[in-house]
C-alpha cells in the first residue's frame, strides 16, 4: 500500500477535512471496480462543544472495531479473514456522533446514512444504508486514543476497556460486500449485526469481535442464469491476544472462525485460521517491522469433510509520516 492522508481546519478549528488518496493498484480495487478509485476518504467535519460532530463526504461507516482501526495500526500484517468476508467500508452519505460521559464512564454514538454502494460511486439507486454503533467506556479513556490501534504500545498505567455494538441496514444494496465486491445480478437487502470488545493493561491487549451478516437471498443469477453472484453471509469470530515487552518488542496471538450460512455453503467452505506475529516497534505504529505466520483450515459443511489446510508467512515494514 502507498497512500497519502491530508487534514487540517477551514477558518476554525472547529471545522475540520479529512482527505485520503491511494495509489496501488488492489487498494484502488480497480480490478473489481473497473477504475481506478483514488479517493478514500474525503470528508467535511463540524463539531460543537455539547459533544456533537456534523460529517458529510466518503469516509469508513461506523462499523466493527478491526475496520475502524486503520491498517497502518494493526499488530498483524493485515486484518483477519472474518474481517476480509463481513465488514463494512467506505460510503458516501451523512455522519453524525455524539460523545458524553459521566465521571469516568464514557460513551460515543456514531451514527450514519448513506448511498450503501461503496467508495467514489457514479450511479445509485434509490436504497440507503443506515448504520449505528455505540461504544462504552467504563473504565475511562484509552491514552492517546488507545483503543483505535491494535496493542498495548503505550503502556496503560490503568485497565482499559471499550465494548461497542454497532446494527446495518442496506437497502437495495447492488455488491456482493454491500459497500465492497462485485455488482450483483439483482440487488439485495442486508442486514448486520456486529459486537467487539478492547482491554488493555500494561503492555497486555485482548480484541475480540463477532460479525454477523443475513440476506433473504444471497444468490444472484443473470438474465440466463449461466452466472451467478453471491452476498456472503454468516457469521464470524476474530479473537486477538498480545504482550508488549519493552522495549517495544510484541508477540501477538490470533484465531478467527467464518462459518458461511446454510444458503452459501455449497460455495464457501468453513475456515478457521490461526496465527502468531512478532512485532517490533519503533515509533509506535508509524515506524514497525512485523512478521506473522498463519495456519488456516478449510471445512467442506455440504460434505462433511476437510477441504484444504494452508500455511502463510508474511513480512512488512510500516513507514509512517
Amino acid at each position: 500500500r502507498l497512500r497519502l492522508r491530508l487534514g487540517g481546519f477551514i477558518y476554525t478549528p472547529q471545522l475540520t477535512y479529512d482527505i485520503q488518496l491511494s495509489f496501488t493498484r488492489a487498494d484502488m480495487d480497480w480490478d473489481v471496480s473497473g477504475v481506478p478509485n483514488v479517493v478514500r476518504d474525503a470528508m467535511i467535519n463540524y463539531t460543537i462543544p455539547q459533544g456533537f460532530t456534523f460529517s458529510m463526504g466518503q469516509g469508513k461507516l461506523p462499523g466493527n472495531r478491526q475496520r475502524v482501526n486503520s491498517s497502518g495500526a494493526l499488530q498483524f500484517a493485515d486484518r483477519s479473514i472474518v474481517n476480509a468476508a463481513l465488514t463494512l467500508d467506505r460510503d458516501f452519505g451523512a455522519f453524525v456522533s455524539y460523545t458524553n460521559h459521566y465521571k469516568d464512564f464514557h460513551f460515543i454514538i456514531k451514527t450514519a446514512i448513506t448511498s450503501g454502494e461503496g467508495r467514489n460511486i457514479i450511479k445509485t439507486d434509490k436504497g440507503l444504508a443506515y448504520t449505528a454503533r455505540v461504544e462504552f467506556l467504563p473504565l475511562g479513556k484509552f491514552t492517546d486514543g488507545g483503543d483505535y490501534f491494535e496493542g498495548d504500545v503505550i503502556g496503560e498505567k490503568k485497565p482499559k476497556l471499550n465494548f461497542g455494538g454497532v446494527v446495518h441496514f442496506n437497502h437495495l444494496a447492488q455488491r456482493t460486500g454491500g459497500q465492497l465486491g462485485q455488482t450483483l445480478f439483482a440487488p439485495r437487502n442486508l442486514f448486520s449485526a456486529m459486537g467487539d470488545l478492547v482491554f488493555k493493561y500494561q503492555g497486555f491487549a485482548l480484541s475480540s469481535e463477532y460479525l454477523y451478516r443475513q440476506a433473504g437471498n444471497p444468490k444472484t443469477y443473470n438474465a440466463d442464469s449461466t452466472s451467478m453472484r453471491y452476498v456472503y453471509t454468516g457469521m464470524g469470530v476474530n479473537t486477538q491476544v498480545s504482550y508488549c515487552f519493552k522495549p517495544k518488542g510484541e508477540i501477538a496471538l490470533r484465531h478467527s472462525l467464518l462459518i458461511p450460512s446454510l444458503a452459501i455453503q455449497d460455495k464457501e467452505k468453513m475456515k478457521s485460521e490461526y496465527a502468531i506475529c512478532l512485532t517490533k516497534y519503533f515509533m509506535q505504529h508509524k515506524l514497525k517491522v512485523q512478521t506473522d505466520f498463519t495456519y488456516q483450515r478449510q471445512y467442506d459443511m455440504v460434505k462433511g469433510a476437510n477441504h484444504h489446510n494452508n500455511f502463510g508467512w508474511r513480512f512488512q515494514i510500516e513507514l509512517g509520516i
